[in-house]
């Protein structure tokens, strides 16, 4: 029997998984290894701040997640040997693959930032892409008698890039609604010039931004944390104090992919941006936040990579050329506070726009401008995760971009 060898049972390699057990013939095994049985649904880790889930309702467990007839192994990986095509277990045992899929996500590294972890960590510096981090956030927030609130986004990239934007807008609410806006200085420092990565976008959320009184500090590449005397340091010497900090720490790619030597100094795997191979070895493709893309990081790109590799997989098996389709297509609600969330639309080339989505003219969804129906749609989004993207199941979403709806200037 052949088999495909899946590294990382998150969000990409699951759905990814389910499907090609649908598409393969019974003659392929498809494996999935990953050091623990809880699948953790990212995107709600925003909203455990401000009390709007609960921890239960983001865990289950990896094998109720997967088709059955995938093979799940939980256990450490030590290595990649893609030249004997195999992966080595932690304990020595190898795994051999006809082709291999590296879905091996992304990780933070607070530790990174010198002074981030020590004095104050998680008593006035708090991150909350963790569901520890999250927890102890909330209590800091409930806590929270007012003061300097800084976010600060350590370097880029990051896992859902428009999530510190959103818990900005989110916090902005919260302490409105608790009646105490007004004793809390809200201020985002970020290594990015303005808002956000692309100029049309950054431009409206800037807008938005500076309309509910929180101050942008861009351009600022943090060089440590001084917990003691609480002030976030750049490399440039300007320096933010803060009273309660919320860090998007430095991320990396699994500690798995630089122990083989298959990544860049990020641990990041060299992908080609358009089939999803990657560069340098072969039988090896690259799904989600592993790949090196100048992509966002998100479930949404998953999905749409997902539909260009079930493909190419397909063609790889029988020998034929990949198909170049992956656009670098990103579809991403974002939150903006008092009930109401926007949507953008964007890849390698087009900036997000503003319009209608999915259906011209119609929606029910508002391009770069906020709704309640947007609100719903986001937080819709749990229920179709679980129910629909992890199963692999076919949503009425291209993985190309158009250019339906939206209004060009």
């Amino acid at each position: 029997m052949q088999r495909i060898l899946i590294l990382g049972a998150g969000t990409a390699g699951t759905m990814m998984a389910n499907r090609l057990v649908r598409v393969l013939s019974p003659a392929w095994r498809v494996t999935v290894v990953d050091r623990d049985d809880e699948h953790l649904y990212q995107p709600g880790l925003l909203f455990i701040p401000f009390g709007m889930y609960r921890d239960d309702e983001l865990v289950r467990p990896r094998h109720r997640t997967l088709d059955p007839r995938v093979e799940l192994r939980l256990a450490a990986i030590d290595r990649i040997a893609p030249d004997a095509r195999e992966v080595r277990l932690v304990g020595g045992e190898a795994i051999p693959y006809d082709f291999l899929i590296i879905a091996t996500g992304s990780r933070i590294v607070p530790e990174a930032t010198p002074g981030l972890t020590a004095a104050g960590w998680r008593q006035s510096a708090f991150d909350f892409y963790t569901l520890d981090g999250a927890d102890a956030l909330r209590g800091a927030l409930e806590r929270f008698p007012g003061g300097r609130l800084v976010v600060n986004v350590v370097e880029m990239p990051i896992k859902c890039p428009v999530a510190p934007l959103e818990f900005l807008f989110l916090a902005e609410a919260f302490f409105t609604q608790r009646g105490m806006r007004d004793k809390v200085e809200v201020v985002y420092a970020t290594p990015l010039e303005g808002a956000f990565t692309k100029p049309v976008a950054s431009a409206h959320l800037g807008g938005m931004l500076a309309r509910r009184g929180i101050g942008v500090v861009g351009d600022f590449a943090t060089a440590e944390v001084d917990g003691t005397r609480r002030v976030l340091k750049a490399y440039d010497g300007r320096e933010e104090p803060y009273d309660l900090l919320v860090t998007i720490p430095a991320h990396a790619g699994a500690a798995t992919i630089a122990a083989s030597g298959m990544g860049d100094g990020s641990g990041w795997v060299p992908t080609d941006k358009y089939t999803l191979a990657a560069r340098n070895h072969d039988r090896v493709f690259v799904l989600g936040d592993a790949t090196d893309l100048p992509s966002s990081k998100a479930g949404a790109v998953a999905h749409f990579q997902a539909d260009v590799l079930i493909e190419n997989v397909v063609r790889a098996i029988g020998g034929r050329p990949l198909a170049p389709d992956f656009d670098g297509h990103a579809n991403c609600f974002i939150e903006t506070g008092h009930g109401k969330a926007m949507l953008i639309d964007f890849n390698y080339t087009t900036e997000p726009l503003p319009g209608k989505f999915p259906l011209p003219g119609i929606g029910p969804f508002t391009l770069l401008g906020e709704s309640e129906v947007n609100h719903w749609g986001k937080l819709a989004f749990k229920w179709i995760y679980w129910n629909l993207l992890l199963a692999g199941r076919e949503l009425p979403l291209e993985h190309r971009m158009t250019m339906a709806g939206k209004q060009v200037a």
